[in-house]
């Protein structure tokens, strides 16, 4: 019964965890077909780490994952609960079941419009329930983003965050939530609409990728844990903090301001809008228009500028009124968007030495001896969160990675398909199929493990940073077993669906009407 209660915290809503000596009796009993193993070891306090598994759902049990969207996109960023919904789903949709009336995409944009929905009422109770339209922001939103700048050239390597005195946290925790108006969520959920439009129909860069990162984000953002001594962020004397630490446990304004959060989501779901399906490389070899403004990263600044002028549209006044009332938010929104939507080109070697360089400024154990003595803590915290925000998307861009084995499988094959779909019609160089498997080996040991092994060491995820890196290490190793397989399965299904694609109508008509033949 003790390990029972302590095995409450690492649960689920609407499951029941085993013990691994419960799941052991059943197994004696004949039962083993009942058990789930958690791919992940649960730390239960005062056990340690411990193995645990799930009980499978009956048949018969209703899913409520079918009729909720929300509740499907909750075992969706878990990366916990789909080993049940692969077997019951079909091979083309393994991860999203039918809602009658609602297609797949119509139901993640409910989702990401429920999950923003729930930050825009933090951010208005978080002011007192102000959100009235300010004429006078209407000049600085003409201004910010349209000022001859390239939305690179915004980049700061530090960003201010907002931070907030002891009272007002105690508070705003004393507060109810503060609901939003109907006319604010009507446009939410017309601009995240709109977005979902304007993402193509790619096998991997599309809507439900960005529902996927998205997903990631919440939840990397729901486990930052409270700074003390004995992690990176936390060095120095806790003193120094001089009470502007959020009395949640979190700190240094990644989660203490509802609008910092709002702004790492929305990046997230806007951060691969109008993606071309190739490379920045490709489109700057291939001199498009977008690729003359902006040089590199053009995918990535394309789709800020895209989202962010959606935005200052007059159909949504009243949604970004929710957002910000003063033009120091407005700013900060618009910096928190720039710097996280950039984070995610992880292929420009300038911009990722860069982000080296700081990260090893912020965390390393020198300059964290050094900080203790330096009167500018406050600077010191701003570079270390916004460095935090930065590998939080892209740890999150590459979340399949880090998740379960089937996970990563499905979103490894629609990046493949992607890649040698571009290369087919001519808009890659060299054929990915050629060095897929020693190719991804590669990605796992110099960018997705020591990206892992970030998130572990600055100490801002608690014990539950460590899945990442299990499951990395995890999928790493099955990759080197059946990848070399897998690629060639790649390619023949590949082949056949553009078989299929390119069959005259009146062949396609015969193949599928041949089983009726006497």
């Amino acid at each position: 019964m003790n390990t029972a209660a302590r095995m409450e915290s690492s649960s689920e809503r609407g499951r029941i965890q085993l013990s691994k000596v419960t799941a052991d009796l059943l197994k004696e009993a004949g039962l083993a077909r009942w058990i789930i193993p958690r791919s992940i070891m649960v730390f239960v306090k005062g056990k340690g780490e411990m193995q645990t598994s799930w009980l499978r759902k009956s048949s018969r049990t209703i899913d409520r994952k079918a009729t909720d969207p929300t509740a499907e996109m909750e075992a969706f960023e878990e990366g916990t609960d789909s080993e049940e919904s692969s077997e019951r789903a079909s091979e083309e949709d393994n991860d999203f079941l039918g809602i009658e009336g609602m297609n797949k995409t119509e139901r993640l944009v409910e989702w990401n419009v429920e999950v923003l929905t729930s930050l825009l009422e933090q951010i208005v109770g978080s002011r007192g329930g102000a959100s009235n339209h300010i004429e006078t922001l209407s000049h600085a939103e003409n201004r910010i983003g349209t000022g001859g700048k390239t939305v690179l050239e915004e980049f700061t390597p530090i960003i201010q965050l907002k931070r907030f005195d002891g009272e007002e946290l105690r508070r705003r925790g004393g507060q109810a939530s503060t609901n939003i108006e109907d006319e604010v969520k009507s446009q939410l959920r017309s601009y995240i609409s709109s977005i979902s439009q304007m993402y193509p129909d790619n096998d991997f860069h599309n809507f439900e990728h960005a529902s996927h990162v998205t997903a990631s984000v919440k939840k990397l953002l729901a486990r930052i844990v409270n700074v003390d001594e004995g992690n990176g962020l936390g060095a120095g004397n806790p003193s120094d903090n001089k009470g502007h630490v959020d009395l949640a446990g979190h700190s240094y304004g990644i989660t203490s301001d509802p609008l910092t959060q709002f702004a790492v989501v929305f990046s997230a779901i806007i951060h691969d809008v109008d993606h071309p399906g190739v490379t920045n490389a490709q489109l700057v070899k291939e001199n498009t228009r977008w690729a003359q403004i902006y040089k590199k990263s053009v995918a990535e600044q394309k789709s800020v500028d895209i989202a962010w002028d959606m935005l200052m549209s007059d159909e949504f006044a009243a949604l970004r009124a929710c957002i910000y009332q003063t033009e120091e938010d407005l700013r900060r929104f618009r910096q928190l968007v720039v710097n996280t939507v950039m984070a995610t080109d992880i292929v420009d070697k300038e911009l990722q030495a860069l982000r080296k360089a700081r990260w090893e400024t912020a965390f390393s154990n020198i300059n964290l001896q050094a900080e203790s003595l330096n009167d500018n803590r406050v600077e010191s915290e701003d570079r270390k969160a916004t460095i935090v925000i930065e590998h939080l998307i892209q740890a999150s861009d590459v979340s399949h990675t880090m998740q379960h084995w089937h996970i990563y499988k499905k979103w490894n094959e629609r990046f493949f398909m992607e890649c040698y779909g571009a290369y087919k019609e001519g808009r890659a160089d060299s054929d990915p199929s050629k060095n897929w498997y020693k190719g991804e080996i590669g990605f796992f040991d110099f960018y997705v493990i020591p990206l892992a092994r970030k998130l572990q060491s600055c100490g801002v995820f608690g014990v539950s940073s460590h899945e990442y890196l299990n499951y990395a290490m995890a999928n790493r190793e099955e990759w080197i077993r059946e990848g070399e397989a897998l690629v060639q399965k790649y390619l023949v299904k590949f082949k056949e669906q553009r078989a299929h694609l390119v069959a005259p109508p009146e062949q396609s008509l015969s193949k599928s009407l041949r089983h009726l033949s006497p």
